[in-house]
């Protein structure tokens, strides 16, 4: 299912996505006149491809923001940044339907900011000091216009978001339609020269949010966790492989709970190779050769 309504967009869906691809940002800079601005916005940026996805969800929030272009990475990118709007729309869109991942900690100090905004202080040296340590525990941090215009920084205080649980499928459908991956392809059998076909699905996230995919893992039924050895990376991955978990609990939960944008284009290939190998398809050279064509079109080769 690629494209529906926005306004028919499941809330909890929205909140997955926002927690795979979204951000609560604040930054501090000055402007031509020597005047010291704070900027709020909330983001979600995303492969040009995907427009109608974005276009849905700027429909959900009731066609509030703007969607610009970036040419140099191709992506389209829907923000919100009028503090009206994020105080009437998004943030109580969020504080209905919370965000699981870690990113609920940057949104709780971006809400401080967008109110301490809201009543004017940053225009009084005590609220933008109070705002400066609030941005240095965000995201990444003090920008270096901050460090140099700014003498004291005292970073307050940043929660560690503990998820107990995952209640609804809506967020875990949107949270995979982010950042989630079907892949397939085709290996030699250690064995024998035949060839054997593979599928995969796997959930990235960063190795701070390691809780939250072990409970996605006993959600789904089926997983297991790999932790990324590369150097200077900080990600983990839920990879499900075996055949039975992909057919028996993967494919009926998306089936049901649908991903929705251009992944969703990958995920209905991935499935057409799942039946092809239900029905023992891959263990003819014609089945091979029909996978083959499928999977060359699939995710990079779409």
């Amino acid at each position: 299912m690629m494209f529906e309504s926005g306004k028919h967009l499941n809330p909890n869906f929205v909140t997955g996505f926002t927690d795979a691809e979204g951000s609560f940002t604040a930054w501090i800079h000055e402007e031509a006149s020597s005047k010291i601005r704070v900027m709020v916005r909330f983001k979600i940026g995303l492969n040009a491809k995907d427009l109608p996805l974005l276009k849905q969800i700027q429909e959900f929030f009731g066609g509030i923001g703007t969607l610009t272009y970036d040419k140099q990475s191709n992506a389209w990118i829907y923000s919100v940044s009028g503090v009206t709007d994020l105080i009437n729309v998004i943030i109580p869109h969020f504080m209905n339907y919370p965000l699981l991942t870690q990113k609920q900690a940057d949104f709780k100090l971006f809400v401080q900011i967008v109110q301490l905004l809201k009543e004017g202080a940053h225009l009084n040296k005590a609220g933008l000091q109070k705002i400066v340590d609030i941005k240095a525990s965000m995201n990444k941090g003090s920008s270096d216009f901050v460090k140099s215009n700014f003498s004291q920084i005292n970073p307050v205080e940043r929660e560690t978001i503990e998820t107990k649980q995952i209640s609804d499928p809506m967020w875990v459908a949107g949270f995979v339609s982010g950042e989630g991956n079907f892949d397939a392809g085709i290996r030699k059998a250690t064995d024998t020269r035949n060839e054997r076909v593979y599928l995969r699905f796997r959930v990235t996230q960063h190795e701070r949010d390691l809780n939250l995919m072990q409970l996605l893992i006993k959600y789904l039924g089926a997983g297991r966790i790999e932790i990324d050895n590369r150097k200077n990376s900080s990600t983990v991955n839920i990879v499900v492989g075996k055949f039975s978990d992909v057919n028996d609990k993967i494919i009926p939960f998306f089936d049901q709970y649908p991903i929705l944008g251009v992944k969703y284009l990958d995920y209905s290939d991935w499935t057409k190779i799942a039946n092809k190998m239900k029905l023992g398809e891959h263990k003819t050279p014609k089945g091979i050769e029909e996978i083959k064509e499928i999977e060359s079109g699939m995710n990079k080769g779409r």
